[in-house]
């Protein structure tokens, strides 16, 4: 349950970060979905609610993706949908019900690096940044590389606006589970791709030596499968082996090539 002593309505961004940075126990609220599962006292919450940070806009070369938008305006938005094959809003549409993704945020989800996030290897596979209120603007990788949690607060996300084309890979054991392995690949004007792949079960990662291959030699073959097999770190917990996702995201990168191209 989701204690704190605490509650500040903030009226700015700078009122907000100045709060929070105050005491390691103040929190910034999002949409709390995840939050409410844990049991810590915190000292003060801080609401972002009043600050207009729930939008979806497009300007000349980028999206911009306000912190408090929840993915049912990820899910519907006609701006996305007509961008990158529309898997901003495919990659959230089959997240619990349409209640759970009216409460869940963009920011929160982004800034707390939850490893088994739908939404955060499509922005990997993207060219993405994350815009901070104390820290600037940072690139999304170099951001999930971050072992600590900073002490800020994430305003927006921008992602660059491009012709890419591209594919979400999931595998759940059931439709209203958290992802067993999530895998994206995106496909630009220049015939360049990206590979993300998610739910590892650690935070998402880019396959870096895989898209050298492909790239470089624009060839399918077992031996670009095996590369990204060897190439992931994966894990074993609850919902799947290591064994098994490092079995099954070559078969959910050969499919996504095949949408794709």
């Amino acid at each position: 349950m989701l204690q704190f002593s605490n509650y500040l309505l903030a009226e700015s961004l700078d009122s907000a970060y100045n709060e929070l940075v105050k005491n390691k126990k103040n929190i910034i609220l999002g949409g709390t979905s995840y939050l409410r599962m844990g049991d810590t006292q915190f000292n003060t919450a801080i609401d972002l609610s009043n600050l207009s940070l729930s939008y979806i806009n497009e300007a000349r070369d980028f999206l911009h993706i306000g912190a408090m938008t929840s993915f049912r305006d990820l899910e519907v938005n006609p701006i996305l949908k007509s961008h990158f094959s529309g898997i901003i809003s495919k990659c959230v549409e089959n997240i619990l019900g349409v209640q759970f993704r009216n409460n869940v945020t963009v920011g929160a989800t982004v800034f707390s690096k939850y490893g088994f996030s739908d939404l955060i290897p499509v922005l990997l596979a993207l060219e993405t940044t994350v815009v901070l209120q104390g820290g600037g603007e940072i690139e999304l990788e170099d951001f999930l590389k971050e072992d600590t949690i900073r002490r800020d607060i994430l305003v927006e996300i921008k992602i660059k606006k491009s012709n890419s084309i591209g594919n979400f890979q999931t595998i759940r054991r059931t439709k209203s589970d958290y992802a067993v392995l999530n895998l994206v690949l995106t496909k630009n004007s220049e015939n360049k791709f990206k590979i993300a792949v998610g739910a590892r079960p650690g935070k998402a990662v880019l396959a870096k030596k895989t898209m050298d291959i492909l790239n470089s030699t624009q060839a399918i073959s077992d031996a670009l499968f095996e590369t990204l097999s060897n190439e992931i770190v994966f894990e074993s917990n609850m919902r799947a082996s290591e064994e098994y996702r490092r079995a099954i995201c070559k078969v959910m990168l050969k499919r996504a090539l095949q949408e794709v191209l």
